[in-house]
């Protein structure tokens, strides 16, 4: 089993910043992609980031590309997302997740692929 727990999330204004962090416990080893996801009220559950804990390969939704970035450190086994030029748009229940095995790239953004949840952490952007 792998534990996830996020922190970070807040309000802040348009074109503001937050940094999102994920703290992994158990059998971290197991894994292989540990992402982003969210999901705003009415909406399904969207991935925004996800990183290749081996290689360190970062893939983004178009919608956050060049405004958010995924990181880890693995020695704290620890993945953060650090979000700029926040939008509206961007508000939302924000929820690290983690996925064992290989997958297709092009599959990495689907949440059915990730195992491991954690219980999220709220993202409001006000204008």
């Amino acid at each position: 089993e792998v534990q996830l727990v996020e922190s970070g999330g807040g309000s802040v204004q348009a074109g503001g910043s937050l940094r999102l962090f994920c703290a992994a416990s158990g059998y971290t080893y197991s894994t292989n992609y540990m992402g982003w996801f969210r999901q705003a009220p009415g909406k399904e559950r969207e991935g925004v980031a996800v990183i290749s804990t081996g290689d360190g390969g970062r893939y983004y939704a178009n919608s956050v590309k060049g405004r958010f970035t995924i990181s880890q450190d693995n020695a704290k086994n620890t993945v953060y997302l650090q979000m700029n030029s926040l939008k509206q748009e961007d508000t939302a229940m924000y929820y690290c997740a983690a996925a064992s095995g290989s997958i297709f790239t092009w599959l990495l953004l689907q949440k059915r692929y990730y195992k491991y949840w954690g219980q999220g952490t709220q993202v409001t952007v006000s204008s």
